[in-house]
């Protein structure tokens, strides 16, 4: 029976999703506003209906994924959804996530959008997970960390995530929040106050909010509206802005430090907004990570991602192609 599988990457803003094949490959990315103000049930129906747009065209399967037609309902759908928020893997629901998804903690992810689907595609398999997971595993899967056993990746944008990824799969934890790196205490945040409300956490300096703050407590231009700014002003010779830079870089690579000396990974994948905004943010938080590592890990490979912005959706499916293929496995040891 043919099987189909859309990946989804829910965020903020908006909502991105495509359909991929088994091996990885991507079929053209459809976008629709993410209706965070209308609450949850807003936003799985938006979700739902990203979905149903992709399969009853077989949106950008021409060529790439080795077939023109639409998705025939009879198939083999599963759906895989990475976003913000700590996330229960096993039931498809938000343990807890922060204001950016108004009242998403608690939401029932998977059962919402399967109930949605069900109508028009019949039973439909949901994976959900957090998205800098879901990141972690399209990188693991297809992308700058393939092939390797064990990959910390380590997401610096608006906020400070992380991922640890053993075998393809990332590691969720006995409260599912494995890999949280932005809340790991770190010399430089003392005093600041993190997202979850304690002091002292990496997030509070590392993240571009923390780093546009540390800009303007060292005295930068109230003028400057971000830290996309602070970044051009750095790369412009700002010397209050490179200051912020290079004290939220070396933050970020002191915390990872700290990540790789207890978990040992083949590799460190770093991506992110910040991580790409230049080579003073990059080489500041590398000399700040490898002058912490202790000698036998001093070379530890550190790579930057190879997707951007499709990385979530393709983890995202991955989680769903394991769905289908753990599915499968049950259904042949039933009828066996």
């Amino acid at each position: 029976m043919e099987r189909t599988v859309v990946g989804i990457d829910l965020g903020g803003t908006k909502t991105a999703g495509a359909l991929v094949a088994a091996d990885g490959t991507l079929g053209e990315v459809l976008e629709v506003r993410t209706p965070a103000a209308g609450g949850p049930v807003a936003v799985l129906d938006a979700v739902a209906g990203l979905v149903l747009e992709l399969t009853r065209a077989g949106v950008g399967t021409t060529d790439r994924l080795g077939r023109a037609d639409a998705v025939p309902t009879g198939g083999r759908l599963a759906v895989g959804i990475g976003t913000a928020g700590v996330v229960d893997v096993g039931r498809g629901r938000i343990v807890s996530a922060t204001d950016v998804l108004p009242g998403w903690t608690g939401t029932a992810v998977a059962d919402g959008v399967r109930a949605r689907l069900a109508p028009e595609m019949g039973e439909v398999g949901v994976h959900v997970q957090n998205d800098v997971d879901a990141h972690a595993s399209g990188e693991a899967w297809v992308g700058a960390a393939a092939g390797l056993g064990s990959v910390l990746v380590v997401a610096v944008g608006t906020g400070v995530g992380g991922s640890v990824v053993l075998g393809g799969s990332p590691l969720r934890g006995a409260h599912h929040v494995a890999g949280e790196i932005g809340h790991l205490p770190v010399p430089g945040a003392e005093g600041l106050r993190c997202t979850c409300g304690r002091l002292g956490h990496l997030e509070a300096i590392g993240a571009g909010p923390g780093l546009y703050r540390r800009y303007l407590a060292l005295g930068g231009d109230v003028a400057s509206p971000d830290a996309r700014d602070v970044v051009a002003r750095a790369a412009a010779g700002d010397e209050v802005a490179v200051r912020a830079v290079r004290d939220s870089a070396t933050a970020v690579g002191r915390g990872t430090a700290g990540i790789v000396t207890v978990l040992d990974p083949d590799a460190v994948l770093v991506t992110g907004g910040l991580a790409g905004s230049g080579e003073l943010w990059w080489d500041t938080m590398e000399a700040a990570l490898r002058a912490e590592l202790i000698d036998p890990l001093a070379g530890i490979p550190l790579l930057r991602a190879a997707l951007g912005n499709e990385a979530a959706i393709v983890g995202a499916a991955r989680g769903a192609w394991d769905l289908l293929a753990e599915r499968g496995r049950e259904h042949e040891g039933v009828t066996a």
